[in-house]
């Protein structure tokens, strides 16, 4: 008798208890995902494009003040528009080569002044590499052969061009 009361009082409570340890149902998030998928069709491959630099043999000094709006972007931003308008004042070349920077700061630490100076270059002869290229590196590496450089000592034996093809 006692084991068929102690089954009437656990078999309710043990219905009762999975109830009790069942998971929360979570409610529905408010964001949702809004990704999607895609796919992108490559036609060709990319292919590395080879350029020339022709730097100028006479080197350039600019001065520049920089507004109010170019310190409060950042050093950088100081530096790149220094640069930018050296550039655009000579020429309108692509790059700075050697470049050197002299900065003079304000008392509360903010750029007053740059200048900026160095080599103006711009890139020239845009093409592919290819076979003919290659075999055209090859041949400028030959004198070099003729000289006895041992790879160790920048010699080109042994070297990429030379794998690439197949010497």
């Amino acid at each position: 008798m006692k084991k068929f009361l102690l089954l009437l009082v656990v078999a309710p409570a043990m219905f009762v208890s999975c109830s009790m340890f069942s998971a929360p149902a979570k409610a529905p998030s408010k964001l949702t995902n809004t990704a999607t998928y895609t796919p992108i069709k490559v036609t060709q491959p990319v292919v590395a494009v080879f350029a020339d630099l022709d730097v100028s043999p006479n080197k350039i000094s600019f001065f520049y003040i920089p507004s109010g709006t170019v310190v409060t972007a950042g050093p950088q931003n100081v530096i790149d528009s220094a640069i930018r308008e050296a550039l655009m004042a000579n020429g309108n070349a692509d790059v700075l080569v050697g470049l050197e920077k002299q900065i003079k700061y304000s008392g509360d630490g903010k750029i007053e002044s740059i200048t900026v100076t160095g080599y103006p270059a711009k890139y020239v002869n845009f093409r592919s590499p290819g076979d003919d290229y290659l075999r055209q590196m090859s041949a400028s590496d030959a004198p070099a052969k003729k000289g006895g450089a041992t790879p160790a000592q920048g010699g080109s034996e042994g070297g990429m061009l030379s794998k690439l093809l197949g010497k």
